[in-house]
């Protein structure tokens, strides 16, 4: 049964990450080092070649997608948008350090939820239906090779709560601009829905986690 490759890429920095913001749906654009940084890893060739781009609809992430696939077809997934952090929204955990409502959230679970923003486990299950929409299309269209720009805590929570081998948050975290590359079957995916996660996307090249 034929597989299908998807490569999970992060934005690129904004200056909400440079100030250790929460930035969830806040849509930023990047700032120049983050525009940089990712001209410089194309130069790099990090990226590899593809059919077709799916991205987050926020700004930061079209942009990077700009950068790095200039010509290709994109596509957008509303789903694969940054979690909504509601009133943690441009803080930082300094800022909030002495909120219980934000001692209560850090404590996590899936009904965990920032005042007026989204519960964790609605979050995920928001992830994986956008992820789902990208493997129907590249299936439907014959497509084997695909980019997903999207966001750090989409990337991090689609690993770990979908992906094989199984791994903590920490193997799972990649750094602006860098990502893995997963393997979809119609099998596993059914089974599932799982895939098989093949590397991380660094300068040093494919580390397996």
């Amino acid at each position: 049964m034929r597989n299908y490759y998807l490569y999970l890429i992060r934005h690129g920095i904004t200056q909400g990450n440079l100030d250790g913001k929460y930035i969830g749906q806040t849509n930023l654009s990047l700032c120049p080092e983050g525009r940089k940084m990712i001209e410089n890893f194309c130069e790099c060739e990090l990226y590899p070649e593809v059919e077709k781009v799916y991205s987050s609809p926020l700004e930061r992430c079209l942009e990077t997608a700009e950068i790095i696939y200039p010509d290709q077809r994109l596509m957008i997934i509303d789903e694969l948008c940054e979690m909504n952090f509601g009133d943690f929204e441009n803080k930082s955990a300094e800022q909030l350090k002495d909120l219980r409502e934000y001692k209560d959230w850090l404590k996590g679970g899936v009904e965990s939820a920032p005042p007026n923003g989204e519960k964790y486990g609605d979050f995920i299950l928001r992830c994986i239906s956008g992820l789902d929409s990208v493997f129907s299309d590249m299936m439907k269209n014959d497509l084997q090779y695909g980019a997903v720009i999207t966001h750090g805590g989409v990337i991090t929570n689609l690993l770990c709560g979908y992906g094989l081998p199984k791994g903590k948050p920490a193997q799972y975290m990649c750094a602006p601009g860098e990502g893995f590359e997963i393997a979809l079957s119609p099998f596993l995916w059914q089974k599932g829905p799982t895939f098989e996660v093949l590397g991380k996307m660094t300068l040093t090249g494919n580390i397996n986690p």
